[in-house]
């Protein structure tokens, strides 16, 4: 239990008995003059005890006196109480968060939850928007592991639709004579080989997407190859299987790069084997209506303020649609991870399609009624324009070029001349991914917002440079005073060290309130809040040249905690810190 979520519940054993039983907080104070803490419970416990608000605040007030905790304790307007923690619970509070940092998080009630972000589509390159999914599921399965949940985090890949029938269709043109679209062909597929690279596929997909679209007889094979696929037809399938591997260990080297762990690497494949169980628990209780040859269902309510399209579930040619193997992940997540929750980072554009998807689960009863299915929408991520991402001939920028961009803009900005050339290599490599991750994490979930490459790279401001930078100096400082004894906190002497500490009190409720709110914006805020706190302190004081050994000591402890805590905060927003900048 965190330090200030533990006193909370000292204060209202306290208050309890003179009466009052109350879930009393303590609110960080915005009059800083009046004290550090307020309590504004009073006014609502008139209500309930008619009592006068003024009255109530000084029975409190005289209680909280009596803890021997507080300082500076008074009462403002009707009944607002202010107050300040007091020396000796600061020290103490300092040495237990040295002791270990999770003596000052809240951990929640257990829940184990199934992340769904990543989304590649294989065969196609990742562009910029796939950055924003990776980035913050990859974040908030950090932040809800480090809370006490069980996450288990699935790439879920777009690996069975018509893209690849496209795909397939155009390397049937390209290479006719391959094995694979030899029907009279015995052999081992495993040792046919395939003259085909990552780069050869992200250039076929965009060539015959154009061509699908102005061409209906190659849509129409393409169609053709896309059941072949789903039904397994030999050869098809064996050539989707070849294709499928090699693009993902592309996309695993990418999502490597930008520190992004999936337990599972499930695609949409994966999920096909309950397919079967999927249409009977909609067709055997009715759900499913035929409409020019499909099979849809019906998922709008009564109280939809706007149209709520059917859902397709098998399209008129047979084949499954991308809503169904969204259907059939559901179930199979159910059958083989049984989470309390699954969580969707996805675009905010297919807030339509997740919403059809989730009433239609609950319509088959695909889930448990308690169970939770949140999509955790996220907007677009522009250029200084205000536009998406673009290449220069207009098409979207795909994350590879993106990261190039940004490591170029990173590698000018190294200045350090002792720095060997493969220590400037390996330093814009951490730096720009943290630049981007950084940036990316900035604004709240839902918002889009500008990436300018050149100020967030920076090393002042509030960048991903600037807080590793500064992380880096800490490290430096603890290794100079690697022969100085340090185990204590001891004293502190002015209002800096208690800045320090006070917004390291608050740690917990930003964690906890970040993971509520499924976003991260809170986390890059308070880093760059307590780094600058702790820059503040630095220009001030030379810890290692302080000859009172006592305060010495507490500083370099004040350090340590610093460091822990930015090196914590940026494991969750799964960025490195280099050894040097």
């Amino acid at each position: 239990m965190s330090i200030i979520k533990d006193l909370e519940n000292r204060i209202n054993e306290e208050i309890k008995t003179i009466g009052y039983d109350h879930n009393f907080k303590l609110a960080v104070s915005n009059r800083l003059d009046l004290g550090e803490y307020q309590i504004n419970d009073c006014m609502n416990l008139a209500k309930v005890y008619h009592e006068s608000p003024i009255e109530i605040a000084k029975k409190v007030v005289a209680k909280l006196e009596e803890m021997n905790i507080f300082e500076n304790i008074n009462i403002a307007g009707p009944g607002f109480i202010n107050l300040s923690l007091n020396k000796d619970f600061v020290v103490n509070s300092v040495n237990l968060m040295n002791e270990d940092i999770y003596n000052n998080i809240d951990k929640l009630e257990k829940k184990k939850i199934v992340i769904d972000y990543g989304g590649a589509n294989i065969a196609k390159q990742l562009h910029v928007g796939h950055l924003r999914s990776a980035n913050i599921g990859e974040a908030i399965k950090r932040l809800a592991k480090t809370l006490g949940y069980e996450v288990i985090g699935d790439a879920h890949l777009g690996d069975y639709g018509r893209p690849l029938g496209l795909v397939i269709r155009e390397i049937k043109e390209r290479y006719p004579d391959l094995e694979y679209f030899n029907p009279e062909y015995k052999g081992d597929y495993s040792e046919v080989e395939l003259p085909i690279t990552n780069e050869d596929l992200e250039s076929i997909y965009p060539y015959a997407s154009t061509r699908g679209k102005e061409d209906e007889s190659y849509m129409d094979d393409a169609r053709e190859i896309t059941s072949k696929i789903q039904k397994h037809e030999r050869g098809y399938y064996e050539l989707w299987k070849k294709i499928t591997d090699i693009s993902k260990a592309d996309v695993k080297k990418i999502y490597d790069k930008l520190g992004v762990e999936f337990e599972l690497w499930n695609g949409e494949a994966d999920a096909v084997e309950y397919l079967d169980e999927l249409l009977k628990a909609f067709r055997d209780k009715n759900l499913t209506v035929l409409s020019e040859g499909a099979e849809i269902v019906n998922v709008e309510k009564e109280d939809d303020n706007t149209p709520m399209p059917p859902l397709l579930l098998i399209k008129s040619n047979g084949t499954i649609s991308y809503a169904t193997t969204d259907l059939a992940t559901i179930l199979q997540r159910r059958k083989e991870v049984n989470p309390d929750e699954i969580w969707y980072v996805v675009d905010s554009r297919q807030s339509l399609h997740l919403e059809q998807v989730f009433r239609a689960s609950r319509l088959a009863k695909l889930v448990d009624d308690d169970v939770k299915l949140i999509h955790i929408p996220f907007g677009t991520m522009n250029g200084k324009d205000g536009k998406p991402f673009k290449t220069r001939d207009g098409g979207v920028m795909s994350l590879k070029n993106l990261m190039k961009l940004v490591y170029d803009v990173t590698y000018n900005k190294i200045t350090n001349e002792s720095l060997s050339e493969e220590q400037k290599k390996n330093i814009a490599d951490i730096t720009s991914i943290a630049t981007l991750k950084y940036a990316d994490l900035i604004p709240f979930v839902g918002t889009d917002y500008i990436f300018d490459m050149d100020k967030f790279s920076e090393l002042e401001g509030k960048t991903g440079p600037y807080i590793l930078y500064s992380t880096v100096r800490m490290n430096s400082l603890l290794t100079k005073a690697k022969d100085i004894e340090y185990k204590e906190y001891k004293m502190y002497q002015n209002k800096t060290d208690k800045d320090i500490i006070l917004t390291l009190l608050k740690l917990p409720s930003v964690l906890s309130h970040s993971l509520e709110i499924k976003s991260l914006n809170e986390i890059t805020d308070y880093l760059y809040e307590l780094t600058s706190k702790y820059n503040k302190f630095y220009q001030e004081f030379r810890v290692l040249d302080e000859e009172n050994k006592d305060l010495q000591e507490s500083w370099l402890v004040l350090t340590k905690l610093v460091y822990d805590v930015n090196t914590l905060l940026l494991d969750i927003l799964s960025i490195k810190v280099p050894e040097k900048m």
